[in-house]
């Protein structure tokens, strides 16, 4: 079976049109055990500092689309492509770059922990950003920036 390569943003971000799916030509399905995050999901509520975010919030556009294959998971949304294996390693989680600013390098392990998909950057002790299932919603819950509903 041919290996899929390893996806990066591109310079500058993918801009307004999300690239082709990375993982398509995947056959395998996720890990035993694995929660389910596959799909096209979009912001349907929005909380900033426990408070509800307002309407013009520019996290309340966000649309990501989440694949899965064996333990590999690819986040694609707001410019960035974050293409990692789900193994609690920083060699082989994200190593990319910034949503923020498209350039500043990333390495942040992964690991499923509690049915939640938990990402840990490197030299930030302590912070983690979380996506777990809730019914027919996800939850993202980044730090202590903002949690966030979304819906497929």
């Amino acid at each position: 079976m041919a290996v899929i390569p390893t996806a990066h943003t591109p310079p500058g971000g993918y801009g307004e049109e999300m690239p082709e799916p990375i993982l398509s030509r995947c056959l395998a399905p996720p890990d035993e055990g694995v929660p389910a995050l596959r799909g096209v999901w979009a912001v349907v509520d929005l909380a900033v500092n426990g408070e509800r975010a307002p309407a013009d919030h520019r996290m309340r556009r966000h649309v990501e689309r989440i694949e899965q294959c064996g333990n590999r998971l690819v986040v694609t949304g707001g410019g960035v492509v974050h293409d990692m294996v789900v193994d609690g390693t920083y060699e082989r989680g994200v190593n990319d770059v910034m949503a923020s600013d498209f350039t500043t390098p990333i390495s942040v392990a992964a690991t499923y922990e509690d049915g939640a998909l938990v990402l840990r950057p490197k030299g930030l002790d302590g912070v983690e950003v979380r996506r777990h299932r809730d019914g027919d919603e996800l939850v993202w819950q980044f730090h202590t920036l903002f949690t966030a509903r979304l819906r497929r």
